[in-house]
C-alpha cells in the first residue's frame, strides 16, 4: 500500500515537473521569437528608453507630467527630428548708441522692456505677433514715448534722437531673446516715436486744446468686458485726437484743395500724441493694461488669417459626397493651421468668412456639420492636440519661466462648433450683444472630449517646446 502511495506521489511530482518545463519551453520560445523580430534599428533606443520611467498614456511624451530635464527618445528614427527643446540665446549686454537720452535702467522702463521680449521672443513671434506680441510692442512704443517727455514738456521724441532711440530698444529687446524682425512683423518704426504730421506735440498745448480730465477718467481705468462692445476709452481718445488734428486739417482743406493731403494720417499721427499723454500721466503698469485691451478691441474685430481660393473644396462639396467633402475640407483647413495662433472671437470671423465663400462657390449644405467642423480647427494645433490651440479674446501674454520654459495658455473650456453662415454676402460679424449670434453650446450627446463638462471651463497650460516641435512638423 505505501509502495502505490510512493509512486503516485512520485507520479504528482514528475508530472508538476513536466507542467513547469512546458511552460518555460513555451516562454523561452516567445522570448527567442520577440529577440528575432525586433528591428536592429530599434536595438540603441531599447536600451535608452529602459532608463527612463514611463508615466501616463503618453509616456514621455505626455504635454502635462514631462519635465523639460526629461529628453524623449525616439524608437523609430526615419529622418533627423527638430529639438524637442530649442536651445534660447542668453541675455546678453547690448550695444547701445549713447545719443538717446533716456535712461534704460530705469525699473519701470526695463520690466516693460522685458515683458515685451517675452512676448516677442524670437521664435514664437511670427504665431503669435497678431494677438501678443505686436499689440505688446505696440504699447511698449507709447510707453516710450510718454517716458521720455517725462522731463520736459514734449509728448514725442525729436527727429534728431527718434532714430537713435528706436535702434537702442531693438537692441535691449534682441539682447533680451526678442525677435529681430518687429519692425517689419509689426509694421512699426522710428518715425512712430515722432508724432509725425499732427501739428500738437507738447503737452502746454494739448492740455489747452483737450479735455484732458475727460481723457484720463474715460481711460485710467477700462473695463475689459466693456470696452470693445460700448466703448469709453476709445471715442475720448478719437475726440482728443480730432481736436488737435482739427486746426491743421481745417487749414489743409483751405490751402489744399485738390485733396492731396491725407487727413487720416494727420488723425493717426495725433492719436499717437493722444497714448503718449496718457503714458506721461498714468503709471507704466496701468498704461500698458490700458492700450493691450483697446489692441484686442482692434485685432478681434477681423480674421487675420489669408485664404486662398478652395475650389478643390467647393468641387467636392458642392454635391456633398460626405467622405470626399470632409477629407477636401479637412485638407484646406490644415493648411489654414499652419498660420498662427488666433483668438476664440476671431475664429467665429474666420469661420464665418471661409463659410461664405463656400456659399458664394455652390456649396448650401453646413458642411461644417457634416464633417464636424469646431472654432478650434481654425487655429494652430498644439503638440498633443488634434484640434487647434485658441487663445482667449482678452489680452494675453507669454509666460517665461525657468524651470518650465516658455507657455501661454489656450482656450479649451467648449467644442464649439464653427458658425455657418446665413447666405455667401458677408459683411459684418458682430459679437457683442443683442446684435451678437453665437454658435451653439455643445450638448453632452455632442461633446467630443469625454468627461468634459460643457458648462465648465478648463485651460491647458502648454509647453512652448512641445508647440515648437508639432509647428515644425506641421510645416
Amino acid at each position: 500500500m505505501g509502495w502505490f502511495q510512493d509512486v503516485d506521489c512520485y507520479k504528482g511530482s514528475l508530472c508538476w515537473q513536466l507542467i513547469l518545463f512546458f511552460i518555460w519551453l513555451l516562454t523561452f520560445q516567445d522570448v527567442i521569437a520577440q529577440e528575432t523580430h525586433v528591428d536592429p534599428r530599434q536595438t540603441s533606443s531599447l536600451v535608452e528608453l529602459v532608463k527612463e520611467p514611463i508615466s501616463g498614456e503618453f509616456g514621455l511624451f505626455d504635454p502635462i507630467e514631462i519635465s523639460p530635464a526629461v529628453l524623449p527618445k525616439y524608437s523609430y528614427p526615419i529622418e533627423p527630428l527638430p529639438p524637442m527643446y530649442p536651445t534660447f540665446p542668453t541675455r546678453y549686454e547690448p550695444i547701445l548708441s549713447g545719443k538717446c537720452p533716456v535712461n534704460f535702467s530705469n525699473s519701470d522702463l526695463s520690466n516693460i522692456l522685458d515683458k515685451t521680449a517675452t512676448d516677442c521672443s524670437a521664435p514664437l513671434a511670427p504665431l503669435v505677433g497678431n494677438v501678443i506680441c505686436c499689440p505688446q510692442f505696440s504699447s511698449l512704443i507709447h510707453i516710450f514715448q510718454g517716458f521720455f517727455s517725462l522731463k520736459s514738456d514734449k509728448l514725442v521724441l525729436p527727429d534728431a534722437v527718434a532714430d537713435h532711440c528706436f535702434s537702442d530698444v531693438m537692441s535691449i529687446l534682441a539682447s533680451r531673446q526678442a525677435n529681430s524682425t518687429l519692425p517689419t512683423l509689426c509694421s512699426i518704426k522710428s518715425s512712430n516715436f515722432t508724432g509725425g504730421s499732427c501739428p500738437v506735440k507738447d503737452v502746454s498745448t494739448f492740455e489747452k486744446t483737450v479735455n484732458t480730465s475727460k481723457l484720463l477718467e474715460a481711460c485710467s481705468t477700462i473695463d475689459q468686458l466693456k470696452e470693445c462692445c460700448r466703448p469709453i476709452c476709445q471715442p475720448a481718445i478719437m475726440d482728443a485726437a480730432l481736436q488737435i488734428s482739427g486746426r491743421q486739417m481745417m487749414f489743409s482743406d483751405n490751402e489744399n484743395m485738390s485733396g492731396e493731403v491725407n487727413h487720416t494720417d494727420y488723425l493717426n499721427d495725433c492719436k499717437g500724441v493722444v497714448y503718449s499723454y496718457i503714458s506721461k500721466k498714468l503709471s507704466v503698469e496701468a498704461a500698458d493694461t490700458a492700450f493691450r485691451i483697446l489692441s484686442a478691441c482692434k485685432v478681434n474685430k477681423v480674421c487675420p488669417l489669408t485664404f486662398k481660393e478652395p475650389s478643390e473644396v467647393i468641387s467636392t462639396c458642392r454635391n456633398v459626397a460626405a467622405l470626399s467633402c470632409c477629407n477636401s475640407l479637412r485638407t484646406y483647413i490644415a493648411w489654414l493651421q499652419k498660420q498662427m495662433l488666433i483668438t476664440n472671437k476671431q475664429a467665429i470671423i474666420c469661420a464665418t468668412l471661409f463659410g461664405s465663400m463656400l456659399r458664394k462657390g455652390g456649396v448650401l449644405t453646413n458642411v461644417y456639420e457634416l464633417c464636424d467642423i469646431d472654432l478650434k480647427d481654425f487655429s494652430l494645433p498644439a503638440y498633443g492636440l488634434p484640434e487647434g490651440c485658441l487663445l482667449r479674446s482678452l489680452p494675453a501674454n507669454v509666460i517665461a519661466d525657468n524651470s518650465s520654459g516658455i507657455s501661454f495658455t489656450c482656450d479649451l473650456s467648449d467644442n464649439v462648433a464653427a458658425p455657418w453662415p446665413s447666405s455667401s454676402s458677408i459683411t459684418s460679424v458682430s459679437l457683442c450683444a443683442p446684435e451678437m449670434s453665437l454658435p451653439a453650446l455643445p450638448t453632452s450627446q455632442t461633446l467630443k472630449n469625454i468627461g468634459c463638462n460643457s458648462s465648465g471651463v478648463g485651460f491647458l497650460l502648454l509647453m512652448f517646446p512641445f508647440f515648437i516641435f508639432s509647428t515644425l512638423l506641421y510645416f
